[in-house]
């Protein structure tokens, strides 16, 4: 009998698996042309040569004639002595880690306070409110805030009104607080729908059940909510970290200046420049493997986080 149970279970242990590979098969092309061909594509031109006579980067397909020449001369561009992109690098970093942080700041209270304290009715205007960005491209957004930092802008008169400038403020000239502001003000509402998701999740009466033992509404807040959302936390930081490291049209538009400039901006540059497409595409790479440490940490910290709770 139960070998005969084994024996009409196979197929169906078959059947299953057919329908789970059916069901990943398009996830999976998509993945293929969009991401791991384009992926080689860059590789294959990073570890290519270059037509001296048209300063064009000529790909090459065979791991077995890959070159390293665009490779050492990126690294001189890092580490050697006529390096440049080290404190390039370092302000990237620097900014991404401000503005994710500002957005944190700004995020959190309004993402509590709708998924606390707003009624049903209030909740759904809330969020639309919250979703509404994403209906205007990054760029139409990135223009009104251009818009509103002109000379003879609104923010200028504002400040001015309040008597907190004497003059205006010339806010697009390579002004690091404009460059955080908008990375800040673009990639916020990704932060905010996320932490909303977690905190809407956290049941209430663990709440109660904190306020019951004694706990003030910091000391809750401290104690029970902010420990459960950590989850939301991290993924909408990973989600908003991970485009800002590779960002280059927010310092474009809003200042433009060499002094604010981030890896985005130095691999754009490279990419439309004869003669450094190779380096553009090496440091491409980099840029990728950078952003892998944050993905991995995630992954970890969440597979240690469903551990825990099991």
């Amino acid at each position: 009998m139960a070998l005969r149970g084994l024996a009409q279970r196979a197929p169906q242990r078959g059947k299953h698996r057919l329908f789970w590979a059916c069901l990943a098969a398009p996830g999976i092309l998509w993945l293929t042309l969009l991401f791991i061909v384009p992926f080689y594509v860059v590789l294959a031109i990073a570890a290519g040569q270059l037509n001296q006579l048209f300063g064009t980067p000529i790909a090459e397909y065979n791991p077995l004639h890959w070159t390293t020449g665009n490779l050492s001369a990126a690294w001189r561009d890092i580490a050697g002595p006529s390096a440049y992109l080290g404190p390039i690098f370092v302000r990237t970093i620097l900014y991404t880690a401000i503005a994710s942080a500002l957005c944190l700041l700004i995020g959190y209270p309004a993402a509590y306070f709708v998924a606390r304290f707003a009624g049903p009715r209030r909740k759904v205007l809330m969020l639309v409110l919250l979703i509404a960005p994403f209906w205007i491209s990054y760029m139409m957004r990135m223009l009104a805030w251009v818009d509103l930092l002109q000379t003879n802008g609104y923010v200028n008169s504002a400040l001015q009104f309040l008597h907190l400038a004497n003059h205006p403020v010339n806010w697009l000239s390579g002004q690091p607080v404009t460059v955080v502001l908008g990375l800040a003000y673009g990639y916020i509402p990704y932060l905010i729908l996320v932490l909303y998701a977690g905190l809407d999740r956290i049941d209430p009466a663990l709440i109660e059940a904190g306020r019951d033992l004694g706990l003030g509404k910091a000391r809750t807040f401290m104690r029970v909510t902010l420990p459960l959302s950590r989850q939301p936390i991290m993924t909408g930081l990973l989600i908003t970290v991970l485009p800002m490291l590779g960002d280059y049209f927010t310092n474009q538009l809003m200042s433009g200046a060499t002094n604010t400039s981030m890896i985005g901006n130095v691999i754009d540059q490279q990419l439309s420049t004869p003669l450094f497409q190779g380096e553009g595409a090496v440091f491409s790479i980099f840029l990728l493997l950078i952003l892998m440490v944050p993905m991995i940490y995630y992954v970890v910290a969440t597979n240690r986080t469903s551990r825990e709770a099991v």
